[in-house]
């Protein structure tokens, strides 16, 4: 497929998949400017528009589980907040206990023991990031090299 391809091709494919970095000037700037790309540019050419379906099929799909991810995540962060302020950590009359030299560490008394979800609701969206980073780069130079390129972790939305 690079044979047949010009550079316009190329560039322009590329340009789709460099698109995406545009969120982080306008808001859903990732789905917007690939979209109005691809739209005017699909019926052009076979290569630019699987280019562009690739890209927007991506970038909702990260959307989407970044969305997911989040509303796992909200009853964890909802669950921890009553025990910090009522009769956990912030409870300044357990202060005294440590007065003290008597320190039990107990699970049950540790006041952060359900913080590891919080902990792991926040690596899957730095993690969410550094693949749409990564992969879009790859995209955009693989594309411009005229070869064909498929991103992980997508749903086909877009046919």
């Amino acid at each position: 497929m690079a044979e047949t391809l010009s550079k316009h091709e190329k560039n322009l494919s590329a340009a789709i998949h460099a698109s995406t970095f545009s969120r982080f000037f306008v808001p859903f700037g990732n789905i917007l400017l690939p979209l109005v790309f691809w739209l005017a540019n699909r019926n052009d050419s076979a290569y630019v528009d699987y280019n562009g379906k690739q890209a927007l099929n991506f970038q909702i799909s990260l959307f989407l589980y970044s969305i997911v991810f989040g509303v796992i995540s909200i009853p964890f962060f909802f669950g921890f907040f009553p025990d910090f302020f009522e009769h956990g950590f912030m409870n300044w009359g357990d202060w005294n206990r440590f007065n003290g030299v008597n320190v039990n560490l107990n699970w049950a008394d540790f006041p952060f023991r359900r913080i590891w979800p919080l902990g792991l609701a926040g690596i899957i969206p730095v993690a969410l990031f550094i693949v749409n980073v990564v992969y879009t780069i790859l995209a955009t130079l693989r594309t411009n090299e005229g070869q064909v390129f498929k991103y992980p972790i997508t749903i086909p939305f877009i046919k």
